[in-house]
């Protein structure tokens, strides 16, 4: 089975060495049985250089380019974690291709501005023909509203592809924003077909619950 993960970079970021390790076991430890291509984001790093930069006056495509910057260096803390194997992170899609014939788990950041890691995710997951996208957030699920401001949020439990798309459209496409999943990475989910998870990710075992299908997160699928 070939798994590509968006890991949110706010799970990522936060970690020491010993908990960078554990994720990084975990996902050799998947690796053994699945190829494995991890996405990382910028996390709590990027919207701070993000908001410093455009209170200085910075435009959305230089804030991208900051947050871009964000997401790669968590993803060479991945790496690291993982044995410094990887030579670099990919700044394409073929490059990340390539280093799958080196590597059992493939990391990478973000590309260019006006993506998301999920839509880096949801379109590297396209090109390599996963059977499975898990996306490990902050959050356990898509909710009917954002739950850390409306206490009649509600999570989803499934959902279709379409579904999704109409629940992004309403998020705000700005460098650092925060959604579970973004308009775009919605929209690629939807004509690739791909199952895709949404799952806690700072519970560990989701990274394994989230293509497994028993976790309690939101799913997905056509």
């Amino acid at each position: 089975m070939i798994i590509v993960y968006s890991l949110g970079g706010s799970i990522l970021a936060g970690q020491d060495a010993a908990g960078l390790q554990s994720y990084a076991d975990e996902l050799k430890d998947i690796a053994r049985e699945h190829q494995v291509y991890v996405v990382v984001g910028g996390g709590r790093i990027a919207r701070d250089y993000i908001g410093r930069a455009r209170a200085l006056g910075s435009d959305e495509s230089f804030c991208d380019l900051l947050g871009i910057a964000a997401t790669r260096l968590n993803a060479m803390l991945l790496m690291a974690a993982l044995g410094g194997r990887q030579p670099e992170v990919p700044d394409s899609y073929a490059m990340a291709m390539e280093h799958a014939s080196l590597v059992d788990v493939v990391v990478m950041g973000g590309l260019y501005p006006g993506q998301t890691t999920d839509a880096v995710a949801a379109l590297l997951a396209e090109r390599v023909h996963a059977d499975r996208m898990v996306i490990a957030t902050s959050v356990d699920g898509v909710y009917t509203a954002d739950p850390e401001t409306d206490s009649s949020a509600r999570k989803i439990e499934s959902m279709s592809p379409a579904e999704l798309v109409r629940m992004a459209m309403d998020t705000e496409l700005k460098a650092g924003s925060r959604s579970p999943v973004d308009p775009i990475a919605a929209k690629i989910i939807e004509r690739s077909g791909i199952t895709t998870t949404v799952v806690h990710g700072q519970d560990i075992s989701n990274l394994r619950k989230g293509f497994e299908g028993t976790h309690t997160g939101t799913k997905i699928v056509r």
